[in-house]
């Protein structure tokens, strides 16, 4: 099961690195996406990098492009989201989950597609 580790309360423009450490997978194998929820909110995905199957392509929902950086480290077993810029809009519980093998690409943010998912970690951004 993923475990989330790195929410905070940060201010607006701040930023934050959230990981995501998975055990007893081999990792270059697995898609891990993130997503989150924010109050009064649908879940929704925000980045994923896929596995190897894949080539490891990565995903963004629009809001975050150019603000948020997913990155993985197979040796380690750890999948990172580096968020920048961060405004209000971005508070919520941010979720990893993992998924064995090849993905439709059009199907890689959908919260159908994951099957392991973490306990959240939350991000509050407020001043």
């Amino acid at each position: 099961q993923p475990v989330e580790s790195g929410g905070d309360l940060v201010q607006p423009g701040g930023s934050l690195r959230l990981s995501c450490a998975v055990t007893d997978i081999d990792l270059g194998y697995y898609a891990i996406a993130w997503f989150r929820q924010g109050p009064g909110k649908e879940r929704e995905g925000v980045a994923c990098t896929l596995s190897n199957e894949n080539d490891h392509a990565i995903y963004y929902k629009d809001s975050v492009k150019g603000r948020f950086t997913v990155s993985r480290d197979n040796a380690k077993a750890t999948v990172y989201l580096q968020m920048n810029s961060l405004s209000p809009e971005d508070t919520a519980v941010y979720y990893c989950a993992s998924r064995k093998g090849y993905l439709y690409p059009d199907y890689a943010l959908a919260s159908r597609s994951y099957d392991d998912w973490g306990q959240g970690t939350q991000v509050t951004v407020s001043s």
